[in-house]
């Protein structure tokens, strides 16, 4: 990328910066100053690097996990992590390493939840965290189950619908001048110019390139927004079973946008969850 275009591209996320009202507010604000960032190395390599957000009780061994979309980062739940911990619940937004293959990914995963001595966890994941999340899942079946329950947002089951696309030019829109103001809801402006900061934060160009990676992967797993109404359908009939929340609006950010609609509490119980010998051995599942 030339000069000009990274100081283009630097002006206008300082420009969306500006102008989100997310990134000005007493919320997000506090929640910067009062909950730590967290580095943490697990694997052999010492490049692939988990950052997350760790808060409320750290007795509390079957957390929430949150797994950002491609363009996001751990601070898109921090609504989420600043509500449930006022309760008692123990709350943790990842990022992601950089890792090329779902293998490598779920293996990472493995070791930091091991790294954190967490025996379960539920998963609250969006988008490509909701695709990640049920990979894991799989990988775990049969063996001693640490998914409690998966919370899938504008997520999907098999990544086809990004091969037949150009993954890089999304990528690039995401990082376009966006005018909020042509929007006529503040809150999905405001979600919208939140993760187009948040994707900017990225802190190398690998990161962005490994996310994008692991969404174009042929794989597949048992709102006016950017999935088509056939992706939403494999993923029902995947899981006949599962609990679904529909929201009348929120775009594809509804966990900043629509925060308050968001309810994760009954798929946590309470701060301190039953061993896995007292619960279901399969795992919980909600869609929105």
């Amino acid at each position: 990328m030339s000069s000009a275009n990274s100081a283009s591209t630097a002006s206008a996320a300082a420009a969306a910066a500006a102008s989100c009202g997310i990134l000005r507010s007493e919320e997000y604000l506090g929640f910067r100053s009062a909950v730590a960032h967290r580095r943490v190395v697990v694997d052999d390599d010492d490049s692939l690097e988990w950052s997350m957000y760790d808060a409320g009780p750290r007795h509390v061994r079957c957390p929430l996990v949150c797994l950002p979309p491609c363009s996001g980062t751990a601070e898109v739940f921090f609504r989420q992590v600043l509500y449930l911990t006022s309760f008692g619940f123990r709350v943790i937004a990842l990022d992601y390493p950089v890792v090329w293959s779902l293998g490598d990914w779920c293996l990472s995963f493995q070791r930091l939840l091991d790294h954190l001595s967490l025996a379960r966890v539920h998963i609250f994941g969006a988008s490509l965290g909701g695709f990640l999340a049920q990979k894991f899942a799989e990988q775990e079946h049969g063996r001693a189950r640490r998914v409690a329950s998966l919370v899938l947002c504008n997520s999907f089951v098999e990544t086809s619908i990004f091969q037949q696309t150009n993954s890089l030019l999304a990528a690039a829109s995401c990082s376009a001048p966006l005018n909020a103001s042509a929007l006529g809801d503040r809150e999905i402006a405001d979600s919208m110019l939140f993760l187009n900061h948040s994707l900017h934060s990225l802190s190398q160009q690998q990161q962005l390139a490994s996310r994008l990676t692991l969404n174009c992967q042929d794989d597949y797993v048992f709102d006016d927004n950017a999935l088509t109404s056939r992706v939403r359908e494999e993923t029902y009939k995947c899981y006949p079973d599962a609990k679904r929340a529909h929201l009348k609006s929120g775009g594809n950010f509804p966990y900043l946008s629509r925060a308050s609609e968001i309810h994760l509490q009954p798929f946590l119980n309470s701060p301190l969850s039953p061993p896995p010998t007292t619960r279901s051995i399969r795992p919980r599942l909600r869609l929105c």
